[in-house]
């Protein structure tokens, strides 16, 4: 089976009630162990339709549109695709991939803060007018090359706590929304709504309060000069958790029935991208080397205690790692630690352990410090939560290859979709379910061709 960009088929394994996501993987594991060793994803689909639900429970009034740089494998954007849901591009090649998929231009949001001239006028072309924009230059390059275009006004948002600073990285101060307008207004460019961003790293809903009433401010302004406001975008920064959801439900809901109510016909959207993906791909990787290293080399912070002088500290080496399926720990933490795949006994004594890519590069580590038993090539470890920021470009590190997909659905998920109205007919023409009627054993494999 395959599930990456350029692949024009690929299919969805149904499971069998009392089939399960670590029979699967069991499976694969000793297919791959076998034929190379390869790491590979198990993705499972009926996660994203879980999601969707809880969206739809939690945060019924906010439409989302899915961040599709978060996870742009095709069997991701066609489930969203059926759900109904709209879609956030930072390229020309999202913008074309979720348009293969017959979504409405309507239904498409260029988001990249810094766009090329090239892709807006592509946008232009293919009636992708919805567009983001926090700064003069951007706002003379849309004019001149997307003249249509619909600007939502990216505006700054901040931690009050202090402690993230990204958030003012892109998004302009409220006090220069004033000078865009007259920008815009002499450009003859439309500004239809407002966008902010809070960070998934932020902790305190409570920013979404300074956020709305600032982007009500702007709201006001662009009254003054005419323009037609229509549309808040409360940008993404949702992790997956139902707690967080409710937390920032808790907190919108009064805001945006005083700012935005239904009756003021304005548009309330979201780009929730990790929310939809993390939680729905499992990678397994291989361990292709190991190292036992002294005690006078850096050991792992926490760890003296929890050691005797003679125990070694062990470092081993993955078929994958920054340059590859790990890439978003170069910008952001990466906290998981993996499960060992192979059975071992309670009371295994376990060492201090850090966790690298295959690249021998000093960036290429995955995880500092854990604790694991003593491991051998050609071990497989399992790490969870790996649907975002994992299944982009290939890498051009040496012969490094992507990673397979292999897609799988329980049949109760299948017919939920079946009574939600969302039937395989109308899905599109390359999605191909293959009921998965055989045991999950390394006799009777589970196995869609790669």
């Amino acid at each position: 089976m395959k599930g990456f960009l350029e692949d024009a088929n690929y299919s969805v394994g149904l499971l069998d009630e009392g089939a399960t996501l670590g029979d699967v993987i069991d499976n694969y594991v000793y297919e791959h162990t076998l034929t190379g060793k390869n790491a590979f994803f198990v993705g499972d689909l009926g996660k994203l339709l879980k999601k969707h639900n809880q969206w739809q429970n939690v945060m019924a009034p906010v439409k989302p549109f899915y961040a599709v740089k978060c996870n742009s494998s095709p069997g991701v954007l066609e489930i969203l695709a059926a759900l109904g849901i709209g879609f956030a591009c930072s390229s020309k090649s999202e913008m074309t991939l979720v348009q293969d998929l017959g979504i409405a231009p309507e239904n498409i949001i260029y988001t990249n803060p810094c766009k090329q001239a090239s892709q807006i006028k592509y946008a232009a072309k293919t009636g992708v007018n919805i567009m983001t924009c926090d700064n003069e230059s951007e706002l003379k390059k849309i004019a001149r090359n997307h003249p249509s275009a619909k600007l939502l006004l990216h505006i700054a948002t901040e931690d009050i706590s202090g402690a993230e600073e990204m958030n003012m990285k892109f998004g302009t101060m409220l006090k220069s929304c004033r000078h865009l307008m007259e920008c815009a207004k002499e450009l003859e460019v439309q500004i239809v709504g407002v966008k902010f961003h809070i960070s998934s790293s932020c902790k305190e809903p409570q920013v979404y309060i300074h956020a709305i009433s600032d982007a009500r401010c702007v709201f006001d302004m662009a009254e003054e000069f005419g323009f037609k406001m229509n549309m808040l975008d409360i940008g993404g920064g949702f992790t997956g958790s139902e707690l967080q959801l409710e937390e920032v439900n808790h907190v919108i809901s009064p805001l945006l029935d005083v700012y935005f109510p239904e009756e003021s016909g304005v548009n309330v959207i979201a780009e929730p991208g990790c929310y939809y993906v993390s939680s729905a791909f499992t990678l397994a990787v291989n361990i292709i080397a190991k190292k036992a290293v002294e005690y006078d080399k850096v050991l792992p912070s926490g760890m003296e205690q929890t050691r005797s002088d003679d125990e070694p500290i062990f470092m081993y080496y993955m078929n994958d790692g920054v340059y590859g399926s790990f890439a978003s720990k170069l910008s952001e933490k990466f906290n998981t630690i993996p499960e060992v795949h192979k059975k071992y006994k309670e009371d295994e004594p376990l060492f201090a352990s850090s966790l690298w890519g295959p690249s021998c590069d000093e960036l290429d580590q995955i995880v500092e410090n854990c604790l694991l038993p003593e491991l051998s090539v050609g071990d497989w470890l399992i790490f969870d939560n790996m649907g975002s920021g994992t299944l982009g470009q290939q890498s051009a590190f040496n012969d490094f290859q992507r990673p397979p997909v292999y897609y799988m659905m329980s049949f109760n998920d299948w017919y939920e979709m079946q009574d939600a109205g969302i039937t395989s007919d109308t899905l599109m023409k390359n999605f191909f379910f293959v009921p998965s009627c055989i045991q999950l054993s390394p006799e009777d494999s589970f196995s869609t061709a790669a």
